[in-house]
């Protein structure tokens, strides 16, 4: 500002002469800042849309190479609802963008099913579940078929569907789907080049040819074998002429008529070691569009994690004190036994109850108890003589099943060889100690082997009953006048009379939560409503059914039933598709695995649900048995067919027999402890640990936990403090019919 101009004012007695300097000096800094500011702003306003430039452009590109490769990606939060949906996404579900906009990921509208056409739960694909799926195949993804929604005459497209969780703790989940319609399963890419990568890569892996003869291998695959890559060379994986070579072979077809891959289980001999347990993963090679010219092999040794499998099913299999078989196995080897040629003839099964045994415990304790049951077993095992399995069923009963025998005679040798061998005294704390036991034999008949091995073990124990009876320490042998517990009252005939008569009815036991008592769901249970003999239980037509091949038909009917009374009872919030009860409102049914490795089952069930409209979750499939174990894996596949569709499935009897194996073997999402533990919570120590161990395994694996039984407030309050989370017995009410649940 001019000094005449300043001179001014103050002569003029406006301001006084500094407080104008001052008011001057502030006018020129904010200028000056007002400048320097928005030159700021321009600068932050170009890199913005600098910025937003090349994140379009970069869009473009991953939009063009998804587009190029068949190929997008949901990315979803931590809520489970989808962060992004790429164009690419939608195009492989057949999706618009208006149909997940808003929804969850387990809501959307696409069309999935498998390989047999069935319909699978978007969630149980897509959902979070499916990036912490357990399994050694898992990391391979899965591939599903995808049609349209809008046009569902349309064939399936073919598409791969891999999750994992984001890293960086935010709980974010990737799913990248790719469409392999046109991929016939091979590896579009030139061998030559696959051989020189072979040499850098840490995984075992080889190139074979058309017949499984290694043509190449790296130094993991070579030390896998116990050789070195030269010494790989030639090596058959088919195996030699048989079985394996015959799956080897087939599942080369299967690449070739257009699978994506298949994998063998099998072993391989390594020099001067023990063999190597492999599972193998192949895949064709396709130079370019050509025709395939050989085999990409990828293996990995699992021969310290088979034999950690074998000890813990062999475990599982026998009685830990005495290493004799336990009721699981007992039942599998009589069952194998009876179906052979000519068992009416070489099977009989001996019952052996001991004598006095309680005052041993009582007198000298449990540890003693132990030491004499340990000596029997022994006795057992010698008089078999290698001719039968001996097995523990618990306390002091044990089962001898012999099996190839000449006749009655060798039977009346074994049961006399161990009358013989209980003669010799154990000495407990000094003192020698004689025991004794009472036998019962059932000689295999026909009438006992039609209807099974749970009948021939009933005639055992009648028997047994006998010679208790008689006297004890004696041996008696089983005749159709003695009286059967539990013997079926009803023929096939009648069964499926009553099935057409709608005579068979559900009773609805609670189904609790132990930390409030809430009823969160029930147990459906079948009775007989006979016209003329009253309500009869499941033990009065159950065997007969099993016995007539009915167990499916009638399992069959229970399970519509169980279906239809989900209909009627709506879940907690009035919807009776379930959708606002969460896991109120549930109906568990139990479904032996023998019957549901028929594969009907399973189909049923999700026919059934659908055509109701019944939310799948309401369903609790308690699976029951442990004929899973062998069964060429059909169990399995029916489990993770209902759990496709969204039927949870909970092993029943956990604890007991083969049941650790079935958290290896199985995929499932809960657990129900075997009955015989909550009876002795409250009087055996041995019971609530066991029951407090196998609740936090339970837990450790994120499985849910139910304990059945529970009689007594005592008892609930142990399961509960010993992580089982819902309970079922007389405390909270007994099965009552369905159309007045508790």
């Amino acid at each position: 500002m001019d000094r005449s101009v300043t001179d001014a004012a103050t002569a003029a007695g406006v301001l006084p002469a500094p407080v104008v300097g001052a008011l001057v000096g502030l006018v020129v800094v904010t200028v000056v800042v007002a400048y320097l500011l928005g030159r700021r702003a321009r600068r932050e306003a170009a890199r913005a849309a600098d910025l937003q430039t090349r994140l379009r452009a970069a869009g473009a590109r991953t939009d063009a190479l998804e587009e190029l490769a068949g190929a997008g990606t949901i990315v979803q939060a931590g809520d489970g609802r989808p962060a992004s949906v790429s164009d690419g996404a939608l195009r492989v579900l057949r999706l618009a963008p208006d149909d997940v906009r808003g929804r969850a990921v387990g809501d959307l509208p696409a069309v999935l099913v498998d390989d047999a056409g069935r319909r699978l739960a978007p969630g149980a694909v897509l959902g979070r579940a499916a990036a912490g799926a357990r399994g050694p195949d898992d990391a391979a993804g899965t591939v599903v078929g995808v049609a349209s929604p809008r046009t569902p005459d349309d064939e399936p497209r073919r598409v791969h569907v891999r999750s994992r969780t984001m890293p960086g703790g935010d709980d974010a989940v990737v799913t990248v789907l790719l469409d392999v319609t046109d991929r016939r399963g091979g590896l579009a890419t030139d061998p030559d080049t696959l051989r020189a990568t072979l040499a850098g890569m840490p995984v075992a892996m080889a190139v074979a040819d058309l017949d499984g003869t290694v043509v190449t291998a790296n130094d993991a695959f070579a030390a896998l074998l116990g050789t070195g890559p030269a010494g790989a060379v030639g090596h058959a994986l088919a195996g030699r002429p048989g079985p394996d070579a015959a799956r080897w072979h087939d599942g080369v077809a299967r690449l070739q008529a257009g699978d994506a891959r298949f994998a063998v289980e099998r072993w391989y001999p390594r020099p001067g070691d023990r063999p190597a347990w492999v599972v193998v993963d192949v895949a064709l090679v396709r130079p370019g569009a050509g025709r395939p010219d050989a085999l990409l092999v990828a293996a990995r040794d699992l021969s310290e994690y088979r034999e950690r499998s074998e000890a813990m099913a062999h475990r599982a299999m026998h009685d830990p004190l005495t290493g004799l078989a336990n009721r699981a196995l007992l039942q599998e080897v009589l069952q194998s036994a009876l179906e052979e040629p000519g068992a009416d003839q070489r099977v009989a099964v001996l019952a052996c109850d001991l004598d006095g045994f309680k005052p041993i415990n009582d007198r000298y304790g449990h540890a003693a108890g132990d030491e004499v049951l340990v000596h029997v077993a022994g006795v057992l095992r010698a008089a078999t003589g290698g001719s039968g399995t001996v097995a523990r069923l618990g306390g002091d009963e044990f089962v001898i099943v012999l099996h190839a025998i000449d006749g009655p005679r060798r039977v009346q040798e074994v049961a006399g060889a161990v009358h013989a061998g209980l003669r010799d005294p154990v000495r407990l704390h000094g003192h020698p100690v004689t025991v004794r036991a009472s036998i019962g034999v059932a000689l295999g008949s026909p009438d006992l082997l039609e209807r099974g091995a749970p009948a021939v073990l009933a005639a055992a124990d009648a028997a047994l009953y006998r010679a208790k009876a008689a006297g004890r320490s004696r041996t008696e042998v089983y005749d159709p006048g003695m009286q059967v517990a539990g013997a079926p009252v009803a023929s096939s005939t009648e069964i499926l009379g009553a099935i057409e008569r709608g005579e068979l009815v559900l009773h609805l036991q609670p189904l609790v939560d132990l930390r409030d008592g809430s009823v969160v769901g029930h147990e459906a249970v079948v009775r007989w409503q006979h016209p003329e003999r009253g309500l009869l239980l499941p033990a009065s037509f159950a065997p007969a059914a099993d016995a007539a091949g009915l167990g499916v038909t009638v399992t069959r009917h229970v399970l519509a039933l169980a279906v239809a009374q989900l209909v009627r009872t709506p879940a907690p919030g009035g919807r009776p598709d379930g959708s606002a009860g969460g896991p109120d409102g549930r109906l568990a049914v139990q479904v032996p695995a023998d019957l549901l490795a028929d594969g009907e089952l399973a189909d049923a069930v999700v026919h059934d649900l659908t055509a109701a409209g019944v939310l799948p979750q309401r369903l609790l499939v308690l699976l029951s048995g442990a004929s899973w174990a062998d069964d060429g894996g059909r169990v399995r596949r029916a489990v993770e067919a209902l759990r496709a569709a969204g039927v949870p499935v909970v092993l029943d009897g956990f604890g007991a027999g083969a049941s650790l194996a079935a958290l290896r073997d199985l995929p499932l999402d809960g657990v129900r402890l075997d009955v015989s533990f909550t009876a002795g919570l409250t009087d055996d120590p041995a019971a609530a640990r066991v029951a407090r161990a196998v609740g936090a395994l339970a837990q450790e694996l994120g499985l849910a936990t139910i304990a059945p039984g529970v009689q007594t407030q005592e008892q609930a309050a142990v399961l509960r403090d010993g992580g089982w989370r819902y309970g079922q017995g007389w405390l909270f009410g007994a099965a009552q019919p369905a159309s007045a649940p508790s």
